[in-house]
């Protein structure tokens, strides 16, 4: 597509979403104003760059659609964008928009062939041989993230990243968030207070190191970086658009200067989990021994076999201990399922 047949169609219709979807694969760098002087930059096919004329200190990634079959966040993100490019909402910070995997929505999958979200921080390339449009997309979205952040203003700033997504299965508690592990740091007293403004106060903790996209922007871009599960996978035409209100006004209030709807951290307001193990596919023979049915936090008696896999059993080791991401589709060596258990932060949250 030539540039400037991009800028004509944008113009006319401010539907950056449709764009993507009819060119999957790329689209042309372009760059333009809008009447508001929000200077608009296309990077790349769902790759979108908005700089208001007047910023404050915030720089905020909006990231959806990593797993393409994920629609909800990115139809939220959608009307956030779309409102931004008709010059219905202001922007008062930097903020770029990303829409992961542009193939995947379109095929209606999770994937094409990679978990896109087991690909950053560098895992794209520890396997050379092994080629797929997802390592690829990964290694690009890397180096737009790591731009849009140093491109911003020297001065003290901060830097955001809200990786949006639904669960394959339903959940005890809708929406809940990932939180990166932090190698030590505090939790952020702010991002807590920010995620229950979002209608999340379900926080997993991790504590190790991951590959996903959250995780690359704490520790490779020193931003706050999260991953937060919004409700349960559902086609595009399909999301109950009530059930993300929440999200919505919180993020258009962040990126707008609106007030948002904060309470001061408490922590009797927040189902607060730590993983305690992970438990990957080592073979095909691996298998869930619980239902389709069963949410996500779901805690079993001491002692239930959970799965299997080739002769071994993994049982419920604790009191308390619940799964969360069981998934045995994944490929061999990935992690099938989490165990999780409660938590508390007191003294961790500055």
């Amino acid at each position: 597509m030539k540039p400037e047949v991009m800028l004509q169609q944008l113009q006319q219709s401010p539907d950056f979403l449709k764009l993507t979807l009819a060119h999957p694969d790329f689209l042309p760098f372009v760059s333009y104003q809008l009447e508001n002087g929000t200077a608009i930059q296309i990077w790349d096919t769902g790759v979108i760059y908005c700089q208001p004329k007047q910023f404050g200190q915030q720089d905020i990634v909006l990231s959806s659609g990593v797993h393409g079959n994920e629609t909800a966040p990115v139809e939220l993100c959608s009307a956030l964008l779309n409102d931004v490019l008709a010059g219905k909402l202001l922007l008062t910070e930097r903020v770029l928009f990303l829409f992961g995997n542009p193939p995947a929505m379109n095929a209606g999958v999770r994937e094409i062939q990679d978990n896109l979200n087991r690909l950053f921080s560098g895992h794209h390339s520890k396997e050379p041989d092994v080629q797929s449009a997802e390592r690829d997309r990964a290694k690009k979205l890397e180096t737009y993230v790591l731009k849009f952040f140093e491109d911003a203003p020297e001065g003290l700033r901060e830097r955001k990243l809200y990786d949006l997504h639904t669960a394959i299965r339903g959940s005890r508690f809708e929406k809940f968030v990932v939180y990166p592990f932090l190698h030590g740091e505090n939790w952020s007293k702010n991002q807590f207070e920010f995620l229950k403004a979002c209608g999340a106060n379900t926080v997993l903790l991790m504590q190790t190191p991951a590959s996903t996209f959250s995780y690359f922007a704490a520790q490779s871009c020193k931003a706050h970086g999260f991953t937060i599960e919004l409700g349960k996978a559902r086609p595009f035409g399909e999301n109950d658009m009530s059930r993300f209100a929440e999200a919505a006004t919180a993020l258009r209030s962040l990126i707008s200067g609106g007030k948002l709807a904060t309470t001061e951290f408490n922590e009797a307001d927040f189902n607060l989990y730590e993983v305690r193990r992970s438990i990957n596919k080592s073979t095909e023979a691996f298998q869930l021994h619980f239902a389709d049915s069963i949410e996500n936090f779901t805690s079993f008696d001491v002692g239930t076999v959970l799965a299997s896999d080739q002769g071994v059993e993994y049982k419920v080791e604790v009191e308390g201990e619940a799964v969360i991401f069981p998934n045995p589709k994944v490929a061999i060596g990935q992690r099938a399922m989490l165990m999780v258990k409660p938590v508390s932060v007191a003294g961790k949250v500055s």
